[in-house]
């Protein structure tokens, strides 16, 4: 998978790949006209040598002339191709060292044909990580083109001769037909460009499926699972539409199964303090085991749950329980049609005088009928937090539980996505100034603002746009902020679905951004502008350490989520890999700290209390504790698996525990108060 930026005229696709400068694609079966890939050095065209469409031709720069030759087509799957009956660039010999040797050959999917171009115009292969260059960085006519180390120089930059920003019309009338248990044809109306629309981009929920030129697809689904399906249209360009409406599936069950699971046997557990850990054997099924409900003293506490590919755990971590007391413990085997085991035997355990553990209680201080998604600890104690969809500000006292709204934050829009009324940070300067900073989507994009939190109501007045641009879309919004202990103001923006803008270093997308708390740009950022780091994805945690050191926490797109330690100017690697699949190991890309399965992530808040790091997880259901240790992550543990379901944001509270808050129902819809949430207290142990 290929990342990219826009340089004059070239852009990624959402899928990661670029699209460059695809000439007057007017509809898709048209886009394969092809554009010229010129030198920056000398302004010669990217060229096959003699017109040749055999394999193995050499390609060297030349006069720009407008013959078939130099009219360079970028495919979904990151190929540049050539001719009507298409050749791609290839590396010879499959070649990962410099010099190689640069030529045309049948297009064969191979990693040698995969190209990336990066912020500065250089354009790279996936492979082998090197640079495409004229070599000895000479301008003359039939110079060679070959690969060779990276070094800045001129010889390396590559620019288009289009022109193109604006993005396509909305998909219209997507659709769904032929659906079976394992299948799905998924269809919509096509979008307009004023140069041409050249790809499709089809999610569910987030997740890029794949791209198509076409205005229907056969989508592999899975039995008895609820998907939202969406489409984005991209130019040649890579400028992407906002996404089309979503269309929910869920598809039967392949086969008639009314047979549950066996119960579990051999339950065990045993305590540590105020914790109990819970083992068992795994039931049998028929078909398949895809989840384990627990049971304390008959009540339903927690959930471990598998997928189509993978079973469920057969360990359970129950914590925060009282001390000196006997409880009892069952379990119950779950398949995919929902018929259930008979329980287990039953397991007690006794747990410990007081709490010896991480986790020592956790009390309900505030429900939500909206999503509570950002959060903010004021100087006395009491918090406020943000309502994602109702778009306005709730001061809570978790001592009573009395809240009441503190006024509507102006001019926010939702997405019918993740978009919407999110971040919310404090500085350190608060008691005197009274600023609230804010991140939300607005009709035309992402920004930060601020108010001022005067006389126990929102002052919109005082509102000042301290940085817009962010690009808005359907999903990957970001929209984490945190202040720094330099006093700056950090934000995580998602990639607003198009992989080209988290590696364009112009774009304010895919990055975690640092402003002063003026919205103006710090002397000492790496780019000259707001970007602090990039190749992000959708990041949503924020958290120092007691180092003064960044951690991030960002969403996967279908394998792995991933928390980051950040540094200056650091290139995270999306979209050419994900965590730690893809081309990760390409010189450049910082590796994450750890990673975890999107089944059992998800992952959005984050936050430190004394170099612990603590992780809400959403589709995971669960919040991971990991000691930072050095630079890495160790003794990584879940707990509440299941026991109050999506878990949003994290917050240290003044008291040295955490502030924890759900995001259960109402999750994609962008529906006001049609949910049904939950705000926490943990005490934390030793």
């Amino acid at each position: 998978m290929m990342r990219v930026s826009r340089w004059v005229a070239a852009g990624v696709t959402a899928a990661g790949v670029l699209a460059v400068g695809v000439v007057a694609a007017r509809t898709p079966a048209d886009a394969a006209a092809g554009a010229t890939v010129v030198s920056a050095a000398s302004g010669r065209c990217l060229d096959v040598v003699g017109q040749s469409q055999a394999d193995k031709a050499g390609v060297d720069i030349y006069d720009c002339n407008g013959q078939a030759n130099q009219a360079w087509t970028y495919t979904a799957a990151g190929e540049f191709r050539v001719y009507a009956s298409p050749k791609c660039l290839d590396v010879a010999g499959q070649d990962t060292t410099a010099p190689a040797v640069v030529q045309i050959y049948t297009c064969n999917g191979g990693a040698n044909q995969r190209w990336r171009i990066n912020a500065d115009g250089t354009i790279t292969g996936v492979q082998s990580g090197l640079c495409l260059d004229v070599t000895g960085a000479a301008t003359a006519n039939s110079t060679p083109v070959g690969l060779w180390t990276c070094n800045g120089q001129s010889n390396q930059r590559w620019s288009t001769r289009a022109g193109d920003t604006r993005p396509p019309t909305v998909p219209g009338n997507p659709r769904i037909s032929n659906l079976v248990c394992d299948a799905v044809t998924f269809s919509w109306n096509a979008a307009t460009d004023d140069v041409g629309v050249a790809f499709y981009d089809v999610y569910h929920d987030g997740q890029l499926m794949k791209s198509i030129t076409t205005l229907s697809t056969d989508l592999t689904v899975v039995p008895g699972v609820t998907w939202g399906l969406y489409v984005n249209a991209r130019d040649a360009a890579g400028n992407v539409s906002q996404a089309s409406a979503t269309v929910p599936v869920t598809p039967p069950q392949c086969q008639a199964d009314t047979t549950p699971p066996t119960a579990p046997t051999g339950l065990s557990g045993s305590a540590a303090g105020t914790t109990v850990t819970l083992r068992w054997t795994a039931a049998t099924d028929n078909v398949q085991v895809r989840a384990y409900d627990v049971y304390r003293d008959n009540a339903k506490v927690g959930t471990i749950t598998g997928t189509a590919t993978s079973t469920p755990g057969t360990t359970f971590v129950d914590s925060a329980l009282a001390p000196n007391r006997a409880y009892a413990y069952q379990v119950v085997a779950r398949d995919a049609q929902g018929n259930s085991s008979p329980r287990s035997a039953t397991a007690t355990v006794t747990t410990g005088a007081a709490c010896g553990s991480s986790v020592c209680a956790v009390t309900q201080i505030g429900t939500d009928t909206d999503i509570p998604w950002g959060l903010a600890t004021l100087p006395d104690g009491t918090i406020l937090y943000t309502r994602r969809d109702a778009h306005d500000i709730v001061h809570l006292d978790p001592a009573t539980g009395v809240k009441r709204s503190i006024g509507t934050v102006p001019n926010v829009q939702n997405t019918d996505g993740e978009g919407g009324l999110l971040g919310l940070a404090i500085a350190g300067t608060y008691s005197g100034d009274h600023w609230l900073y804010i991140m939300h989507t607005s009709p035309t994009d992402n920004r930060i603002v601020r108010i001022r939190y005067e006389n126990g109501t929102l002052n919109t007045a005082s509102e000042q746009v301290l940085l817009s641009g962010i690009l808005r879309n359907k999903f990957h919004d970001g929209g984490r902020l945190r202040f720094g202990p330099d006093g700056k103001l950090y934000a995580s923006t998602g990639d607003a679905q198009n992989g080209d803008n988290a590696q364009n270093l112009n774009s304010l997308n895919g990055k975690v951004l640092r402003l002063n708390p003026d919205g103006t740009v710090p002397s000492d950022n790496p780019f000259g502008n707001s970007v602090w780091s990039y190749g992000h994805r959708n990041p949503q945690g924020l958290a120092f350490d007691s180092q003064g050191r960044l951690w991030e926490q960002e969403f996967g797109n279908s394998l792995m989520d991933e928390t980051n330690l950040i540094t200056k100017g650091g290139n995270y690697g999306w979209p050419a890999c994900e965590g730690t699949s893809g081309s990760c190991g390409t010189a450049g890309y910082i590796a994450p700290k750890r990673t975890y399965p999107t089944a059992e992530g998800s992952c959005s808040g984050i936050a430190i209390v004394r170099d612990v790091l603590y992780i809400a997880c959403e589709r995971g259901a669960r919040m991971y504790r990991a000691v930072i240790s050095g630079s890495s992550l160790t003794g990584v543990q879940a707990y509440f698996t299941g026991t109050y379901g999506r878990l949003r944001t994290v917050e240290p509270a003044p008291d040295g525990g955490l502030w924890l808050t759900t995001s259960t129902v109402g999750d994609k819809d962008s529906i006001p108060d049609n949910s049904n949430e939950k705000l926490f207290h943990v005490t934390l142990g030793g």
